[in-house]
């Protein structure tokens, strides 16, 4: 099973750290957030994966042709037999990635379209490039099986930043909640298709995924939603980047599945800095 995962964006609202580079190369620890993401994939088994590229996408092309010399030492003989031997071995080397180029200024949904031609299988899976979670991915994978519908999408119910409160006419506070849980489930991605998603998408520039296509789907009963009641968080602003660094460095970081000597917590959704 291929993992698509969405890497066109600006990040404008991150634009200290996205400027002069795509939002998945943002770093956490050290490491592109988008690494961190295959790397939850790879601990599920999952390593081929296309990267939808737009915004600074040369800027991922780099990245991974200069991956294995950037993570380790190496010799190169510069002559008639010229070769490079990397010395070291790394754990993710059984990545497969596929680059695409589906333009700068393209949406979501034209963005799937255009990489049609590189999944072969009769499903797939969908991301963005900008979140981290401990979803546990094979059973996403078996609660969509299950159903048999065209689509999943998983949902949280997080935890709101901020009190809610419920006022009278008069502005007197009837109900204080500090940081209650949402009233409704959300959409994080980590999408499950079916390969017959793509009769609903268009190359068009301006076809969005998460408009006409998935409202289409609910229309036809043909979307259900996957509840995970764990961690998940979005890399949408400084203040988001500089909390996942600080998870990461302190060896707290939920979504690090793979670090199984990491001391593993009870995540609420906002831990203070």
């Amino acid at each position: 099973m291929k993992a698509v995962i969405l890497c066109g964006g600006k990040g404008t609202r991150l634009r200290e750290e996205t400027e002069y580079r795509p939002k998945p190369l943002v770093p956490i620890g050290g490491k592109p957030i988008l690494w961190h993401i295959m790397k939850l994939f790879s601990h599920y088994g999952i390593h081929d994966f296309v990267c939808c590229l737009g915004y600074r996408g040369d800027k991922i092309k780099e990245y991974f042709i200069n991956y294995e010399a950037m993570g380790q030492d190496f010799t190169i003989d510069i002559g008639p037999s010229p070769a490079i031997t990397y010395h070291g071995r790394r754990n993710e080397s059984n990545f497969r990635v596929t680059l695409a180029d589906t333009g700068e200024e393209n949406l979501t949904g034209s963005r799937i379209r255009q990489i049609k031609k590189y999944v072969d299988d009769d499903l797939f899976i969908v991301t963005y490039g900008d979140g981290v979670t401990d979803l546990d991915i094979r059973k996403l994978i078996k609660f969509h099986r299950a159903h048999g519908r065209l689509a999943t999408v998983t949902t949280v119910n997080p935890i709101s930043r901020f009190a809610h409160l419920k006022l009278d006419q008069s502005g007197k506070v009837e109900r204080y909640k500090e940081k209650p849980h949402m009233h409704s489930w959300i959409s994080v991605g980590f999408f499950v298709f079916d390969r017959r998603i793509f009769d609903y998408l268009r190359t068009d520039p301006t076809c969005i995924l998460e408009k006409e296509p998935l409202e289409r789907l609910t229309r036809e009963r043909q979307l259900m939603a996957y509840r995970h009641n764990g961690f998940f968080y979005a890399m949408d602003t400084y203040r988001d980047y500089t909390l996942l660094n600080h998870l990461w460095e302190k060896k707290r970081a939920p979504w690090a599945v793979w670090e199984r000597s990491w001391k593993k917590t009870n995540w609420n959704f906002h831990v203070p800095l």
